[in-house]
């Protein structure tokens, strides 16, 4: 089985900062993507940004100059450092990955708040 543990949501004010970690554990393939994908309360679950286990990225276009996500593929490890935040990112944020043939998994989830 796989477990992601994700740490560093909190409060912050607009224009701050926040670092995101994901830690995975488990049988993990060799060949995976890791991502962050957000949930604010009354919307739908969102793609924030993904990277392969190549170090191939993708961002959404909303967190697109701000978001930066990056990975230690030995440690199975993922983190997204977030710039500029706005309150429109306050959201719920879910860790996820990916694997050719399996189910994903997902993190417990951790609360981003962006508020004067």
């Amino acid at each position: 089985q796989v477990q992601l543990v994700e740490s560093g949501g909190g409060l912050v004010q607009p224009g701050g900062s926040l670092r995101l970690s994901c830690a995975a554990s488990g049988s993990i393939f060799s060949i995976y993507v890791m991502g962050w994908y957000r949930q604010a309360p009354g919307k739908q679950r969102e793609l924030v940004t993904t990277i392969t286990s190549g170090g191939r990225t993708n961002y959404a276009d909303s967190v697109k100059g701000r978001f930066t996500i990056s990975r230690d593929n030995a440690k199975n490890t993922v983190y997204l450092q977030m710039n500029g935040l706005k309150p429109e990112d306050t959201a719920v944020y879910y860790c996820n990955l990916a694997q050719i043939g399996v189910p994903p998994y997902w993190g417990q989830g951790t609360q981003v708040t962006v508020s004067s």
